[in-house]
């Protein structure tokens, strides 16, 4: 349909009377509904998160101390959601875990209502509830991954929190107990296992020195584990019940 002159009229003068939405700055104060408007409205915005009302907007990502650790996590958690039906992860999502906080997480596991969780997916698509388990690839990030968004986690109730701390060459594991995160120490073989995912084996040296089929190869002893068989089981069950 042949838009009129004086219908191109209006719209031009209402684009031109549209007050520009400023772009979301670090340290900017902010309500989620504020943020998520502000947000939308600037796609060339990669990745932006609102921890405890405030906006941290991340700095460019490098290859070796982001990208790589990233793309080798995400291989040895898509690799385990494989394994385990009805678990299920996401890829730096928006997560709305309260009014102050709206993370990107680097990557996450949970399990969904239907297997006993309490994420889901809402009506605009973004995740909202509290996930299993959270990873972060912290570098220029690390001073708040390991502060502010750690008490933001342990209080949503996150049970376990992985920080990859690429500068510092070291991986921590949070395990929640009481309301507070305790670091867990590695095994005899120096392998970290996941208490809230059975079989979810991770070998840290191995994801440090970027030896990605190590890693794999880790975490298929835990998969082949009686105790990942005895968690699938349950989850097939509940996934039935729900049904």
């Amino acid at each position: 349909m042949a838009v009129s002159t004086v219908e191109r009229s209006k719209r031009s003068l209402a684009t031109e009377n549209e007050t520009p939405v400023p772009p979301l700055n670090n340290g900017d104060r902010l309500t989620r509904a504020e943020f998520e408007r502000i947000y939308a409205a600037h796609p060339e915005i990669k990745k932006a998160e609102l921890i405890e009302g405030v906006v941290y907007v991340p700095s460019p990502a490098r290859h070796r101390e982001h990208g790589k650790p990233h793309f080798h996590s995400i291989s040895w958690l898509g690799t385990y959601s494989a394994a385990t039906p009805g678990v299920e992860g996401s890829d730096t999502a928006t997560l709305r875990l309260d009014f102050e906080n709206e993370p990107q997480p680097d990557a996450l596991l949970f399990l969904p209502p239907e297997c006993g969780g309490t994420t889901r997916v809402g009506d605009e698509g973004y995740l909202e509830g509290t996930p299993e388990l959270i990873l972060e690839v912290s570098a220029s990030s690390a001073s708040y991954d390991l502060n502010q968004k750690k008490r933001v986690y342990a209080r949503n109730g996150v049970a376990e929190y992985i920080v990859y701390l690429a500068y510092e060459q070291r991986v921590i594991w949070y395990v929640l107990r009481d309301g507070v995160y305790e670091e867990q120490q590695a095994d005899d073989d120096g392998v970290l296992k996941s208490r809230r995912f059975p079989g979810l084996w991770l070998l840290p040296d191995a994801l440090l020195s970027g030896d990605l089929h190590s890693v794999l190869e880790s975490l298929q002893h835990g998969i082949a584990s009686p105790e990942h068989k005895t968690f699938c089981a349950a989850l097939t069950l509940r996934r039935e019940e729900a049904k």
